[in-house]
């Protein structure tokens, strides 16, 4: 067992409230914000319950959320666990993949319209507001997501109410003050565990408002009024942002999602003013550990009651009262501890971050591998410069043709199934795959076909 510097008081109670009292308190105040809108918390409170109302009456029990709006998102959310149903939230809200994954679910709540097999039912600003209560949250209540697994399927991770709300008091101690006053914005989708907790949670929880848009560019992030602002970001965003323009009042910024390199935070750090904070963890462990970027080595701190441990073939596990499972999980990534903490050494799985989104190589292959033309593949990440992409080797059943056309034609049907970020960007065909003497992928020789001159 390792223990290393942890929060002081990483998870004493604090001021944070539980998502079962979201819709109770009658706390005043405004919950989202969008542009010049606002939403006040009694606003809010009548959607749920219309919404939760109207999901009590119907059998279906599994309910995915695909939202554009954080707001609209959380009435979904808040109806759906109330009406004692289970809210699915996948990853990204494509067509093609949501057809895929349909068996999962009864029926669909959303801001967008989906043609499916099942009941997709559009939750808009205009809901009808409804009299009465709606039962509490039950105590096992969970939130399932969607994330890459290491064979290509997506994986089922069933996150409790109770390790959010815990969450929530965890991050509240961290931060405290820093945090009064201000109105939450964010570059993450909250169709991702790291944006549903930080982006949406963590404001409920505080009584703080939120931006229901999602931030895309610089100059979204700028243009708002004056004010107190918490950003909540990805290393991704955070190297792209234009510093020329006039920062705005960002009294904290918090990425995750992947390393933010040292002079990626301080840049952000002297365009805001105040150096980066980095949160540690994945969607199966929620939230492990949190940095200050205030030096390129700084090690990681676990929050209070996270402890690691390293089985027989030296992986890491941890346990954390946010994880369910008694045992602990084990992490994709290599550890190196010491007495101020633990940094980062590299991951040990098929799954890797591009653009600081998880993407799975073996679901890249599966996909690849459902093309007539492709007999064999494999997927790898390629970094040329200071950014990294997607590169896949080829083998086909037949060689010769237009292969231009082929990568078009390859890239209009991958895109129905691949986000952006996962979809190929060097590509390779070549007779066979390199292997080695014990019939495994030879990467040394497949990572020198991206490297060699053409």
């Amino acid at each position: 067992m390792v223990r290393t510097p942890a929060h002081e008081g990483g998870a004493v109670k604090s001021g944070a409230l539980p998502m079962g009292q979201w819709l109770t308190t009658t706390a005043p105040g405004v919950v989202a914000r969008s542009g010049t809108r606002q939403w006040s918390r009694h606003q809010w409170q009548q959607q749920v319950t219309a919404l939760g109302t109207r999901l009590l009456a119907h059998p279906g029990q599994r309910w995915a959320l695909c939202f554009e709006d954080c707001y609209l998102f959380s009435v979904a959310l808040l109806a759906a666990l109330h009406a004692g149903k289970t809210p699915l939230i996948p990853g990204h809200c494509r067509p093609s993949l949501l057809a895929e994954q349909a068996a999962e679910f009864d029926g669909v709540l959303s801001d967008q319209t989906f043609l499916l097999d099942c009941p997709v039912w559009p939750v808009g600003e205009g809901q009808d507001a409804a009299c009465g209560e709606l039962p509490p949250i039950p105590q096992d209540a969970a939130v399932v997501l969607f994330t890459s697994g290491s064979t290509g399927t997506p994986r089922q991770v069933s996150k409790p109410v109770a390790s959010l709300d815990e969450e929530a008091r965890w991050l509240h101690a961290l931060w405290g003050e820093r945090l009064q006053g201000c109105t939450l914005i964010a570059s993450v989708t909250h169709q991702h565990l790291y944006g549903l907790s930080f982006r949406l949670v963590l404001p409920m929880a505080l009584g703080l408002p939120f931006d229901s848009r999602q931030v895309y560019y610089s100059e979204q992030l700028v243009s708002r009024p004056a004010g107190r602002y918490v950003f909540i970001s990805s290393p991704a965003f955070l190297r792209r942002i234009d510093f020329s323009l006039e920062a705005p009042g960002c009294c904290l910024t918090v990425s995750a999602g992947g390393p933010l390199s040292w002079r990626d935070a301080q840049s952000v750090a002297q365009w805001t003013g105040s150096p980066v904070e980095e949160i540690y963890g994945s969607t199966e462990t929620s939230a492990i550990a949190s940095r200050t970027r205030s030096a390129e080595g700084a090690p990681w701190r676990p929050f209070s009651g996270v402890q690691f441990h390293q089985d027989a073939e030296h992986h890491w596990w941890v346990r954390s009262p946010l994880i369910p499972q008694a045992q602990g999980l084990m992490l994709d990534d290599k550890l190196a501890f010491s007495a101020q903490g633990f940094q980062l050494c590299g991951r040990y799985d098929r799954i890797v971050k591009i653009e600081d989104k998880r993407v799975s190589l073996s679901e890249i292959e599966r996909r690849l591998l459902a093309l007539p033309e492709v007999a064999d593949a494999v997927a790898l990440p390629v970094v040329r410069g200071d950014r990294s992409g997607i590169g896949v080797v080829l083998v086909l059943h037949q060689n010769g043709g237009d292969l231009s056309a082929l990568k078009r034609q390859w890239r209009y049907e991958l895109q129905r199934w691949l986000e952006p970020v996962a979809m190929p960007r060097f590509w390779r065909v070549v007779d066979t795959i390199p292997h080695n003497s014990q019939s495994k992928r030879a990467w040394p020789q497949i990572q020198e076909l991206f490297y060699v001159a053409r």
